[in-house]
């Protein structure tokens, strides 16, 4: 656990995930204790929050306040648990009707998304690896039952601070930034991360073009005045726009090889395999295939590529 200002703490909790751990921020001041983030519903995350919490002389109903930057299960998971403790979660109003319902009524879009692998060339063993493992997510994943609506703009007083939402969405469609304006610092959460790209994946409840999304994302977030940024995961960013920069010629590279693989019409899940050719687990392979299909969707919908099916086969218009 780190102080980064006065009152505003920076805790790491394991996840068993590639990226190791997920950064949570609490808030402590004015007789108030929020939370950025909750990590995953697992004994590991629950056992290290407790322990930092008790480093500060709190528990976990003292946590009065949650604030969510998207509804991924490693910052979503404990939303649940803390609101039946008493807590006020708040949630982008995009992620109300999409992504917070993918965990809250599950079967509402079962079908729909095995669909979406199914129509995009995914083999049906493939997705039984696949199905398996949001199984076992959704066992750590604590919806909020009541979770309280944040707008684009919205001015908050937590604990002594004041933070604008800002809404950046493409690695969530209800994904938001906390931007402490008077520090210049930025709670990022997955919309920038120091070492990796975020992944930015089109799935059966999202908006239709996360891609041009996230790019228009990174164009706001590269005005904002930013001293520090403090990401979901990894370290600080000092350099916001250079790190946007970096982030948006990443995305038009991979946007130029998938056009250069088009020599033959291919399934999504056929160019995931060749955009990332490295062994997968079924986890990444369903990231890497979602993640496939956002920018082959962007390549689409600005008219560069075409597609037939289903099942879809996309090529060069």
């Amino acid at each position: 656990m780190k102080e980064l200002l006065p009152g505003l703490y920076q805790i790491p909790v394991p996840i068993p995930y590639p990226l190791k751990t997920v950064n949570l921020y609490l808030f402590k001041g004015n007789g108030e204790v929020a939370l950025l983030d909750t990590a995953l519903g697992t004994k590991t995350a629950r056992g290290t929050l407790e322990l930092s919490l008790a480093e500060l002389g709190l528990c976990f109903p003292d946590v009065k306040t949650v604030l969510l930057t998207h509804h991924h299960p490693d910052h979503y998971g404990l939303a649940g648990f803390f609101e039946g403790l008493g807590a006020r979660v708040h949630l982008h109003e995009e992620e109300l009707g999409r992504g917070h319902l993918f965990w809250l009524q599950p079967e509402a879009f079962a079908e729909q998304s095995w669909r979406l692998f199914l129509d995009h060339g995914t083999p049906e063993e493939a997705l039984c690896g696949i199905q398996e493992t949001m199984a076992k997510t959704r066992e750590r994943v604590h919806p909020p039952q009541n979770p309280l609506s944040l707008r684009d703009g919205d001015l908050l007083e937590v604990a002594g601070r004041r933070l604008r939402v800002v809404w950046t969405p493409g690695h969530a469609d209800g994904h938001v930034a906390f931007f402490l304006e008077e520090e210049g610092v930025l709670l990022a959460g997955d919309a920038l991360l120091e070492r990796v790209s975020p992944n930015v994946g089109l799935w059966a409840y999202t908006r239709e073009n996360p891609l041009k999304d996230f790019l228009a994302s990174l164009d706001r977030l590269e005005e904002l005045p930013v001293r520090v940024a403090y990401a979901g995961h990894f370290g600080p960013i000092p350099q916001v726009r250079k790190r946007v920069q970096e982030l948006r010629a990443h995305h038009q590279e991979r946007l130029e090889t998938l056009a250069t693989l088009l020599d033959t019409p291919k399934t999504a899940w056929e160019l995931s395999l060749n955009l990332f050719p490295q062994e997968l687990d079924a986890p990444g392979r369903r990231f890497a295939f979602a993640e496939t299909l956002a920018h082959l969707e962007y390549l689409r919908l600005e008219g560069h590529v075409r597609r037939e099916g289903p099942p879809y086969r996309y090529f060069r218009a």
